[in-house]
């Protein structure tokens, strides 16, 4: 590898580590219904663990309620059971060949431990990207001192500075992500 592929690499892993966090903050409960809640809550069915969202499909019919409508009526009380036991503090309720499940506002006490755990994943957000800029520098130094490689110390440190401006693009998109995933889950 060259150093212009080492930066691509590491800030496409970089890139990763935001995209991921912002898909697992999807998940945090707010006082809104969206079907990020319950799209990757593993149901049994027929033996293997499955994505409820590859078994129905969900929609937001209210602001504060989900609908979820099996493709296969015979996993509706195995959908149920998945949502029950995923400790989401979801109540769903069948009604014919659908689910209606309620999403109600979370206790002032419950917001509150929503903001430690969105805090607790944007720290681990942070801590994948730092790791990603280590790697990339132990990268870099080991071509610089590699010399069939003909990479200068100068050449080496400015793609340090490089790497060292991604990392910081990368933080503050995590920290603007998280800043807005709190602001939503402390909204009334």
């Amino acid at each position: 590898m060259d150093i212009n592929q080492i930066i691509k690499h590491c800030s496409e892993l970089m890139d990763k580590s935001v995209q991921y966090l912002q898909n697992e903050l999807r998940g945090i409960r707010t006082g809104r219904a969206t079907t990020a809640l319950i799209d990757y809550v593993k149901v049994d069915y027929y033996g293997s663990p499955t994505e409820l969202r590859e078994l129905a499909a969900v929609s937001v019919p209210e602001p504060t309620q989900l609908m979820i409508k099996p493709f296969d009526p015979g996993a509706l009380s195995e959908i149920v059971k998945a949502i029950e036991t995923a400790d989401l503090g979801l109540n769903p309720m069948k009604e014919g060949q659908t689910i209606r499940i309620n999403v109600p506002a979370p206790s002032a006490e419950r917001r509150k431990q929503l903001v430690v755990q969105v805090k607790k994943m944007t720290e681990d957000a942070r801590v994948a990207v730092r790791n990603e800029r280590r790697d990339a520098n132990k990268h870099i130094e080991q071509l610089v001192k590699d010399k069939t490689n003909h990479v200068s110390e100068d050449a080496g440190k400015g793609a340090k500075t490089e790497v060292e401006d991604h990392t910081k693009k990368h933080i503050s998109k995590i920290d603007e992500v998280c800043k807005n995933k709190m602001a939503e889950v402390e909204k009334l």
